[in-house]
């Protein structure tokens, strides 16, 4: 079954209008962290990591939407796309949200400045990386939309791995420079999903 953003004009135009806004979103989280620099840069090159792996799961995301037509989703094809990209438009919606909370703090680079605080306000109550949270959400939302299974497992699974290489070294990052603050804020929440990891 060929996915609705596929084979509909009206599909189309709402699936790439969605896609474009994500990547907008992306654009202006990038320039807003040019401004926030400062800092000793401890990536690791796990930048790098989480954009491959981004760009490795979209791919097969959008090759196994056309090509693996037998894992399909073929019930309810319009509610489907809509809350797929519903869950997109979330994910953007509270990246936004959480890079907005951090501040200065915030950088697409690991970075900690001399000045830096444990962040617990926003969506930082309820989990250490809502921004990483966010992405996941995205990109399920994209699978979603592409209704069709094994697209939906490929950017599910292949994105969190590279987040999560990225989240250890973070989080290195974080206790080696804010010690105790951030052990403590660590141990009282999740992650990326609330009680779970």
């Amino acid at each position: 079954m060929v996915p609705l953003a596929y084979s509909n004009v009206g599909a189309q135009y709402a699936f790439y209008a969605v896609l474009g806004m994500f990547g907008a979103s992306e654009w202006s989280i990038r320039y807003r962290s040019r401004m926030n620099r400062g800092g000793a840069q401890r990536d690791r090159g796990s930048l790098y990591v989480v954009i491959l792996a981004a760009v490795l799961g979209v791919v097969a995301a959008f090759v196994f939407a056309h090509d693996t037509r037998g894992a399909g989703i073929s019930v309810a094809r319009w509610p489907i796309l809509v809350i797929g990209l519903a869950i997109v438009l979330l994910g953007v919606a509270l990246r936004q949200w959480s890079v907005l909370s951090l501040g200065k703090f915030f950088t697409v680079q690991v970075r900690v400045r001399s000045d830096q605080t444990v962040v617990d306000t926003g969506p930082y109550r309820w989990v250490r990386h809502p921004s990483y949270t966010a992405i996941i959400l995205s990109f399920v939302g994209m699978g979603v939309a592409l209704e069709n299974w094994l697209s939906l497992a490929v950017l599910v699974v292949v994105p969190t791995i590279g987040l999560v290489i990225r989240i250890r070294v973070e989080e290195r990052a974080l206790q080696e420079a804010l010690g105790e603050p951030y052990r403590q804020f660590s141990a009282s929440r999740a992650r990326l999903i609330p009680k779970v990891w």
